[in-house]
């Protein structure tokens, strides 16, 4: 076949690639929503109407982590120098809760201010998005990624290590990563351990394993709460939701509850509430 000829095929090859490849995502429109979620590079950023979240002053027992992490977003907000996050610790106790409040808190007096999720599955994704939001320098993204956390075969935690502190680009400056996780490393403890049996050089295997918490300048710990922070929780969301009923008679259903659960939490708060209002015939209106 003439070289004429093979370059003839091969281009319509290529033409004919183009035209079944996706064309990649565009921007949305970030002046009209204050929050999207990432659906991968085909999909791209879809916008959020009304984000599931509780008014930061409800959040009760974690004061010291909710003012670091206020701070951390503000000066971020204002295009001052900030650390990616990595809230960790027991379940329940608002890790989530707390960044989304956050964000609604800042972004009330500072509108440029964005917050976009990406699912756990799509991490591997996370350099497409982060390209995407660089060329929208006029806006500042808290990329979040809930419940983060990484299995013995799962490397897609290296992709992350790079886009959030190496390569040439780096991370851009418009954006900042906050993740939560039950685990501090975000790798289980016995995948560790194994490194530690059976590498060949079971130190440096080790650090290659924990360093991605070491790309989060901000460890922020939440731990199981006293009983007191529990009961705080309960009757702060009792006065928010005007649910009347006698302080002692509303702590002893609660302790009940809790007991019930086998634990005491901001999640188990919540639930014990949302009972508490059903009992009563009482609307929760957000």
């Amino acid at each position: 076949m003439p070289k004429s000829t093979q370059l003839a095929e091969l281009q319509r090859i290529a033409a004919a690639l183009d035209r079944l490849s996706p064309a990649p995502a565009k921007a949305p429109d970030f002046a009209k929503h204050q929050a999207f979620v990432w659906n991968g590079p085909v999909a791209g950023l879809g916008p959020v109407a009304k984000v599931n979240r509780v008014d930061i002053a409800l959040l009760k027992g974690v004061d010291q982590a909710k003012d670091i992490l206020l701070e951390n977003t503000t000066r971020f907000a204002r295009g001052l120098p900030a650390n990616n996050a990595l809230l960790w610790g027991a379940r329940g106790m608002g890790k989530s809760s707390l960044v989304k409040a956050a964000h609604a808190k800042v972004a009330a007096a500072v509108k440029s201010l964005k917050v976009v999720e990406i699912h756990r599955e799509d991490i591997s994704t996370l350099p497409q998005l982060m390209a995407l939001l660089r060329g929208a320098p006029k806006f500042r993204f808290i990329v979040f990624c809930d419940d983060l956390s990484f299995d013995a075969n799962d490397t897609s935690y290296k992709s992350l290590k790079a886009a959030l502190d190496g390569g040439l680009e780096g991370r851009p400056e418009n954006v900042i990563f906050y993740a939560t996780s039950n685990r501090r490393h975000l790798l289980p403890r016995d995948m560790i351990e194994n490194e530690r049996s059976t590498a060949i050089s079971p130190s440096e295997a080790v650090q290659e394993k924990v360093s991605l918490s070491d790309r989060f300048g901000l460890w922020l710990g939440f731990h199981h709460c006293s009983q007191e922070d529990y009961f705080a929780m309960v009757h702060g969301y009792a006065a928010h939701f005007g649910l009347k009923l006698p302080a002692s008679e509303l702590e002893h259903a609660a302790n009940e509850w809790s007991v019930t659960r086998g634990a005491r939490s901001g999640r188990v708060a919540w639930q014990f509430i949302q009972d508490l209002a059903g009992r009563l015939g009482v609307a929760l209106r957000t």
